[in-house]
């Protein structure tokens, strides 16, 4: 069951202007105006948006309140959180590399995968790496019971590959022979060394017809 109060960073004797206050401070974060074509923003605003529509109205709150308190008691609290699986399918990767991480805790009532947040106890998510520091990046799986107030941390460290002298050499030959978008100045798509040739050859024929103007 999803902790609404753990998605505003609040208590759960917060007042109404508590509320109010933390869901201000986090959606102007993570709205997706400011955060073009990211899921994970898009993802967190929604969970803020559903988090404040349930507790700033008094009778839902305090249905949730029930709902809440009778699922922790059900949940095996009494025994230590722990995380079973944390896999990447690669530990070394190039900038914009795609990546894709799995994970599966037990007996955690809350589970963040940093950089990226709150998520499900079990769950698959694909990424790309666009900075590294240092020539790395980390992710770190916090699978959490709140009532024993303990943690399991598991970390993944991907590592920076960077392309060859003989990568970067057939990455643009690639770029060469690939089909460009269509535009008014290239409306069939002609690949980039398709228009090096015709700009060489008309060249060539502009130098033929000069050498032979100053022959005549």
């Amino acid at each position: 069951m999803k902790d609404y109060y753990y998605f505003l960073g609040i208590s759960h004797d917060a007042s109404e202007e508590d509320i109010k206050k933390a869901y201000r401070k986090l959606s102007l974060k993570y709205h997706p105006d400011k955060n073009e074509n990211d899921d994970f923003f898009a993802d967190r605003f929604r969970e803020i948006q559903e988090a404040y529509e349930t507790l700033s109205d008094k009778s839902r709150r305090h249905s949730y309140d029930q709902n809440l308190e009778s699922h922790q008691k059900s949940f095996r609290y009494n025994i230590p959180p722990s995380i079973k699986t944390f896999t990447a399918n690669k530990i070394h990767a190039k900038k914009g590399e795609e990546i894709i991480i799995n994970w599966q805790t037990q007996n955690a009532d809350v589970v963040k995968v940093l950089p990226f947040g709150l998520e499900k106890p079990y769950g698959e998510r694909v990424f790309k790496i666009t900075e590294f520091k240092d020539g790395k990046f980390q992710i770190l799986l916090h699978a959490t019971n709140s009532l024993l107030h303990k943690t399991a941390v598991q970390g993944i460290t991907i590592t920076e590959v960077f392309e060859t002298p003989t990568e970067k050499f057939k990455d643009k030959a690639e770029e060469l022979f690939k089909s460009q978008p269509r535009t008014v100045a290239n409306p069939h798509g002609q690949p980039k060394i398709a228009r090096i040739v015709a700009g060489i050859l008309l060249l060539i024929v502009a130098i033929y017809f000069l050498i032979k103007s100053f022959s005549n």
